[in-house]
């Protein structure tokens, strides 16, 4: 294994923060990871990495080696890219990761025309509600709703997410039809989300004029995956608040109603984002620039002039 293979092994190894996390993104076997970490160390006479039995942290060598180590790779992705014409024919394996309704609506139903439009680009999809960790899992770039907390990442805001309030034929028929959002807190039952990561409950929001009003309870059923969510409101399980991207086919068949139109939710902006420190290659400016496409054409995730 040549001298940049090792550094990008290296590399590889202080974003996952362990040989094994390392060796796994990577498809290699752990041993081969830490020989040749192991060869660039003594081939530099560096420690480059403190190892305990569960975690690898970086030395202060090992930092600033890390640094140059990145920009250097940088521009010699960058070389063979001009010099191969990657850009016009992108080529790779890319690892992307959206969100479970995303996937299901949006990017497996057209990624066929991505496929035939960059057939030397070999994708890795991971399909989750959880925020991944992009560095230490490896990930050339997500989708993701919702404002940055991260701002260490690059975003390009590619879209709006808007909400409606919703519940089935069925459920109506038998606690009948809010018309009032305080409706909700007696008589009814919401169904409502909950983040995976942290668990934090998210209650039914309503905004009209200068009034807020939030509508946690009663709620017999709390969800915490967008597809189930979805499921659980269209079975009768109570009201609840999804976007207008879910709610179209849904809508449109009767399986749900629209409650409360006067009443609105704040829009969830939708990022591409990867990390700063990797490459923009080739084969993720192609998914990026057609991750927007999508955006673009669906009437329902065209990102509002706010």
């Amino acid at each position: 294994m040549d001298q940049i293979q090792a550094m990008r092994l290296f590399a590889r190894v202080v974003e996952a923060g362990t040989f094994t996390r390392a060796a796994d993104s990577l498809q290699l076997p752990k041993g081969t990871v830490t020989k040749h970490v192991q060869a660039l160390e003594a081939r530099l006479r560096v420690k480059l990495l403190n190892r305990t039995t569960r975690r690898v942290t970086v030395t202060a060598d090992g930092a600033a080696y890390y640094d140059r180590v990145v920009r250097l790779l940088a521009d010699f992705d960058d070389m063979e890219a001009s010099l191969s014409q990657a850009r016009a024919a992108p080529r790779g394996r890319l690892r992307v990761d959206v969100g479970t309704s995303m996937a299901r609506l949006l990017i497996i139903p057209r990624l066929a025309e991505f496929q035939a439009r960059y057939p030397d680009i070999q994708i890795d999809l991971g399909v989750s509600d959880r925020t991944v960790d992009l560095i230490g899992d490896n990930v050339d770039c997500v989708i993701r709703g919702g404002e940055l907390s991260e701002q260490s990442l690059v975003a390009r805001r590619i879209g709006n997410l808007e909400f409606v309030t919703v519940a089935a034929p069925g459920y109506l028929a038998q606690y009948g039809t809010p018309q009032h959002p305080l409706d909700l807190e007696s008589g009814h039952l919401n169904v409502i989300y909950f983040s995976p990561v942290s668990m934090r409950r998210y209650p039914l929001e309503f905004h009209r004029g200068g009034e807020v009003l939030e509508i946690g309870s009663p709620a017999q059923l709390a969800v915490n995956e967008a597809n189930a969510y979805v499921a659980a409101i269209v079975a009768g399980r109570g009201v609840g608040q999804i976007t207008t991207f879910q709610a179209q086919s849904h809508l449109e068949s009767g399986e749900l109603v629209q409650l409360l139109p006067e009443w609105t939710q704040p829009p969830l902006p939708v990022y591409v984002v990867y990390p700063p420190n990797r490459h923009l290659s080739a084969k993720v400016r192609a998914f990026v620039d057609w991750a927007a496409e999508l955006f673009v054409q669906h009437p329902h995730l065209q990102r509002s002039a706010a």
